[in-house]
């Protein structure tokens, strides 16, 4: 569907007007509420002096703050920004200049942060703080711009930009920028989809078909467990919100499994959205926990639980299976385009890690773009149709080497590593680049060794990605001294700390007289990995 985002939410916000949108805690939304406030912040972003296309970031925890804010930026045909919460200030003075943000909207708890990189952006100009101590100018204070706004009136909108950052294989965080008739194909295959919905292709079968489910109540009551700043949390919510459902926001902000599964129980949800066994395995310990305990979770309302992106090991499908009868949806899909394949195990299957199958139009394929022949054992690259639009703000060589064109078509081909096996299953191999996942995050090694690099006791660095059974892999590190210099792991994880998110600190690091390196310089990673691990002397 060729329509603006906000006229397709709006088209939903007029039938389900007096059904609530959002819950988070002890409050909700309507959808009439959510409709008119974020109008509200959309004309006080107009009368500072917001406007089609230019950006807006979102510093927020997961809230009916973060969706008002990513409605009321479509709302005036601007384009919102996911800013990683977890950000130093020089994280994310690199996302202000990058994407060119005009205004921020960030939780208070973040302010000192926000001002700081605020102080070097180039063209930021407004400033709006959600909670906290009363904001002292020329920061705005959210509520009180809600309250002393009136709504900016709707208006036919062309079709606008939407722009997601991801750290993905790019370095440096790099924004994926898509237009609007890529978000909402995306969005409904997390809603429609899932919901066992064709997927409206238009306004009017829109109309048309949340009238039909809104008839019957909610179609989907969503619990995401991950950010919103990153592409699992949002596409899920905005998923369940297009087809006619709710979202149920947890509390903490930080996870915790067994608020998770109590707000399952208490909101009767049928859907969570998660992100592999950093999620799911405390989930899976929680329920263990409550059943031994002679207090088990009421689960009997969950038809699925999605995860995307990262490992869900077998173990822990059976696990979560033994509470209930639901589906464990598990995706292999990027910022960048998918969905690529997939994998689903029911209560009573034999479940498998790692092992997918691919989804319409995606392909396993060589550097050429030829298919792998299932059953070579040949390791290629997943691929999947990519529109003519998508691609990397500002970056040509990086969309050129991630958007591909091969047999006269365009892919994403984002180098996760695949073989095809001849059943035609997917068996799953990683991702092929220096970027480690660790608990959703994506962490790029060269930044970390930069950090290192940057002590005055360190030489040299090389940085690794090591097995965890938990995060996915956990960030390690294999360091040279500086000759007599005198430094201790905890020094320079402190020392990283102060540059860059905590979830970037190495969790291990391993003092070696030099690193290995090929005569040109490069990365010895093979060497690296098996020093980090323990299995080599040196």
């Amino acid at each position: 569907m060729r329509e603006n985002f906000a006229t397709v939410l709006e088209t939903v916000a007029d039938v389900r007007a007096d059904r609530v949108a959002i819950s988070h805690g002890d409050r909700s939304v309507t959808w009439r509420e959510l409709d008119e406030r974020a109008a509200r912040l959309a004309a006080f972003l107009a009368g500072c002096g917001v406007r089609a296309e230019d950006r807006v970031a979102i510093a927020l925890y997961n809230s009916i703050e973060y969706l008002e804010s990513v409605f009321a930026a479509l709302k005036l045909g601007a384009i919102a920004v996911n800013i990683n919460y977890r950000y130093q200030a020089a994280e994310m003075l690199h996302i202000f200049e990058d994407a060119r943000v005009s205004a921020i909207i960030f939780d208070a708890t973040l302010a000192p942060r926000v001002t700081e990189a605020a102080g070097g952006a180039p063209v930021l100009h407004t400033l709006v703080q959600v909670g906290g101590p009363p904001a002292v100018p020329p920061v705005h204070s959210y509520d009180q711009v809600i309250d002393a706004t009136a709504p900016v009136p709707r208006a036919a909108r062309e079709i606008g930009h939407w722009l997601m950052y991801t750290g993905g294989t790019t370095g440096k965080p790099k924004g994926v920028l898509v237009s609007h008739a890529w978000l909402y194909p995306v969005a409904s295959g997390n809603g429609f989809v899932v919901a066992g919905e064709p997927i409206p292709d238009s306004l009017g079968e829109l109309h048309a078909t949340t009238e039909r489910l809104s008839a019957r109540g909610d179609a989907i009551v969503c619990v995401p467990a991950p950010p919103l700043m990153h592409a699992t949390g949002m596409y899920t919510s905005l998923g369940a919100l297009l087809a006619s459902g709710r979202v149920v926001f947890l509390c903490s902000r930080s996870y915790d499994a067994d608020e998770l599964a109590r707000t399952v129980a208490e909101q009767r949800a049928d859907t969570v959205s998660l992100v592999g066994d950093v999620f799911a395995l405390p989930l899976a310990d929680a329920l263990d926990r409550a059943a031994r305990e002679g207090r088990p979770y009421d689960l009997s309302s969950l038809r699925r639980i999605l995860s995307v992106g990262v490992t869900w090991s077998a173990e822990v499908k059976r696990r979560l299976l033994a509470h209930g009868d639901f589906v464990c949806r598990d995706l292999v899909a990027a910022s960048e385009g998918g969905p690529f394949a997939i994998s689903e195990t029911r209560r009573g299957d034999a479940a498998v890690t790692s092992r997918f199958t691919l989804l319409p139009g995606a392909r396993i394929v060589d550097d050429t773009g030829a298919d792998v022949v299932p059953g070579s054992g040949q390791v290629g690259l997943l691929a999947a149709p990519a529109d003519a639009e998508i691609g990397y703000l500002g970056d040509q060589a990086k969309t050129a080497q991630t958007f591909r064109i091969f047999g006269g078509g365009r892919w994403v081909v984002t180098g996760d590593l695949a073989s095809l096996e001849a059943d035609g299953s997917v068996i799953f191999h990683g991702r092929g680049s220096r970027v480690i996942n660790t608990g959703g995050e994506k962490v790029f090694a060269e930044e970390v060794e930069q950090a290192l690099i940057e002590h005055p006791a360190v030489r040299d660095a090389l940085v690794v990605g090591l097995p965890d059974p938990r995060w996915g892999h956990r960030i390690a590190a294999v360091v040279a001294a500086v000759p007599e210099a005198e430094v201790t792991e905890d020094e320079l994880t402190a020392h990283v700390a102060t540059r860059l998110a905590d979830y970037k600190k190495p969790r291990a690091i391993v003092f070696v007289p030099a690193v290995q390196r090929s005569p040109s310089g490069k990365a010895d990673l093979r060497w690296a990995q098996s020093v980090a691990a323990g299995g080599r002397q040196y």
